[in-house]
C-alpha cells in the first residue's frame, strides 16, 4: 500500500492560530488565512512551552485569493518585510522555511491578531510515515 499525501509530503494543524507548530524534520510550513485579518502575528521558540518572540522580519511574499472556496486562482504579493501578514478578504497564504527562523529555533506560531482562521501544512517532511505514525506536532 503507497503512502498518500499525509506522511509523505506534508502534516497539518487544522486550527492553527496561536498553536505551536513543529518544524523538525520537515523544511517549512505554510500557513493558510481564511478571511480578513488585520495582522497575523508570526513567532518562534527553540521548545514547545518556551518563549516565544518574532524572528525577525522574514515574511516579503504571500499570496491572495479573492475567495475561500476555490473559484478564483492564487495572486503573488509581496509586502514590506515583517514578521506579520496582513490578510483581506479571502485567503491568504504565506511560507516559513525552518532555515529562516533563528538557530535552534524549531516551533513557530502564526497568532490572529481579529478573525482569520489559520491552517498550518507543514510539507518537505523529511522522514515519511505512515499517517498513524507521524509524530504530533504540537507538543
Amino acid at each position: 500500500m503507497a503512502i498518500e499525501g499525509l506522511g509523505r509530503v506534508f502534516n497539518a494543524v487544522l486550527i492553527a492560530s496561536a498553536q505551536a507548530v513543529s518544524l523538525r524534520d520537515a523544511q517549512g510550513v505554510t500557513f493558510l488565512v481564511s478571511g480578513a485579518d488585520s495582522g497575523v502575528v508570526l513567532t518562534s521558540s527553540a521548545t514547545f512551552g518556551g518563549t516565544y518572540a518574532t524572528p525577525g522580519t522574514i515574511i516579503t511574499r504571500k499570496q491572495t485569493n479573492t475567495t475561500t472556496n476555490g473559484t478564483a486562482k492564487w495572486v503573488e504579493a509581496t509586502q514590506a518585510a515583517s514578521g506579520t501578514v496582513v490578510c483581506a478578504a479571502g485567503s491568504t497564504a504565506f511560507y516559513v522555511d525552518a532555515n529562516d527562523l533563528p538557530a535552534g529555533n524549531e516551533y513557530v506560531k502564526a497568532t490572529a491578531g481579529s478573525t482569520g482562521l489559520i491552517t498550518a501544512i507543514v510539507h518537505d517532511l523529511q522522514v515519511q510515515r505512515d499517517p498513524a505514525n507521524l509524530a504530533a506536532l504540537s507538543a
